[in-house]
């Protein structure tokens, strides 16, 4: 299958706050900050943006940015309240916009106090699905998304045999990628011994399981094709992208099979508009809330079978030496949670060349993933 949307939209520009615990900033400012950044660095100007997909729970609404930039004409704004696959969701319908012709510039900005405001435990009742999550989950206790997405990760160890090693290695990996980025909240390297006695947070999951509360801001520009080869940045091309949700996407407990999520549905399709296999891939930034759920997308995407994620990780390299190196900026689970908008912003500076210490050797096509609430998946893949 030919790409489809060959040279057609790209990521023009990227930018980020400093990602801290504490930021003395309101979520608005801290989208502000990053979306001049990254309007900088296509080489915009604010007024230039046609476009705005804020996050879907955050302060900022559309009409901010139009008074805070100066936009004279915005002809889209939109939300897509699918959580950390909300970011790929919005590029999605960036793509869509440009492709139709309806906008220039789509401005995506991300900006939350995960730990100095609404703390990750009290995401619950910010979802979509909060209703039948009321229903059937928290009258069980599950007021917590790790407690939500520990009963999937005992599932996938008591049907497959999966272990906590074989989380401890993802969250070793992606800790040693983190203490190679500057703007990171956790410098200090992780062993699995460390890992294996971290104390119990949700059973299966450990503390180093779990990712991280934190303050920050990211942001990223989509272009048309066209216009981004004339911008001030090397152009990031979206080769392929789809979003996919689970069976019973309201309601963990309810659906048939507790360890597939979104993404099995949306990979197959963001491969073939890409046009390219798994091989082809030369780094991925997967979305990591919890180490379980990097491990079953791994398996989702189609880089192993189901039930084989434990041997994958065990037996793969997933640092920079290996084949298809991850988390290559420290992920949420080492370097901040922006709900996935910096695992974005990573993969592009991964194909432009300009990850400093962790740059992926010759890196040209990249893959990054959203995982939303109750399962949701999306999945983009990009070129230099």
């Amino acid at each position: 299958m030919p790409n489809i949307l060959f040279e057609k939209c790209a990521i023009s520009g990227i930018g980020e706050t400093a990602y801290v615990r504490g930021s003395g900033k309101s979520e608005t400012a801290l989208q502000m900050e990053a979306s001049l950044r990254a309007i900088a660095d296509a080489g915009l100007s604010p007024k230039d943006i046609d476009g705005v997909i804020p996050y879907a729970t955050g302060s900022a609404v559309a009409e901010d940015f139009i008074t805070n930039f100066g936009i004279a004409d915005l002809r889209l704004s939109a939300t897509t309240p699918l959580g950390g696959a909300g970011c790929i969701a919005a590029v999605q319908n960036a793509v869509g916009a440009i492709v139709a012709g309806i906008a220039n510039h789509v401005l995506i900005p991300i900006g939350r106090n995960g730990y100095s405001g609404a703390r990750i435990g009290s995401r619950v009742q910010q979802l979509p699905q909060f209703r039948t999550v009321g229903e059937f989950e928290m009258p069980l206790g599950q007021i917590a998304p790790v407690q939500l997405y520990a009963q999937m990760a005992r599932r996938h160890m008591e049907t497959f045999g999966t272990k906590s090693e074989h989380f401890g290695k993802i969250a070793v990996t992606i800790r040693e990628h983190a203490t190679m980025n500057e703007n990171t909240l956790m410098t200090e390297p992780l062993t699995l011994e460390q890992h294996q006695n971290s104390r119990m947070i949700s059973d299966p999951l450990r503390l180093f399981d779990c990712c991280l509360e934190s303050d920050g801001g990211a942001a990223i520009v989509i272009s048309s094709g066209e216009r981004a080869r004339d911008l001030k940045s090397k152009p990031v091309y979206i080769m392929g992208i789809a979003e996919g949700h689970p069976d019973s996407p309201s309601a963990i407990t309810q659906r048939p099979d507790m360890t597939t999520l979104g993404t099995a549905k949306a990979a197959p399709r963001a491969f073939g508009m890409a046009g390219v296999d798994h091989k082809d891939i030369d780094v991925a930034e997967i979305y990591d809330c919890f180490t379980y759920i990097v491990l079953c997308q791994l398996e989702d995407l189609g880089f192993c079978k189901k039930g084989e994620g434990g041997d994958f990780v065990a037996s793969t390299s997933l640092g920079l030496d290996g084949p298809m190196p991850i988390n290559t900026h420290g992920g949420l689970l080492s370097q901040a949670h922006i709900i996935g908008m910096n695992h974005i912003v990573e993969l592009a500076k991964q194909l432009r060349g300009e990850a400093g210490k962790a740059q992926v050797r010759d890196a040209k096509i990249g893959l990054v993933t959203g995982y939303g609430d109750m399962g949701d998946g999306g999945v983009a893949i990009m070129r230099a």
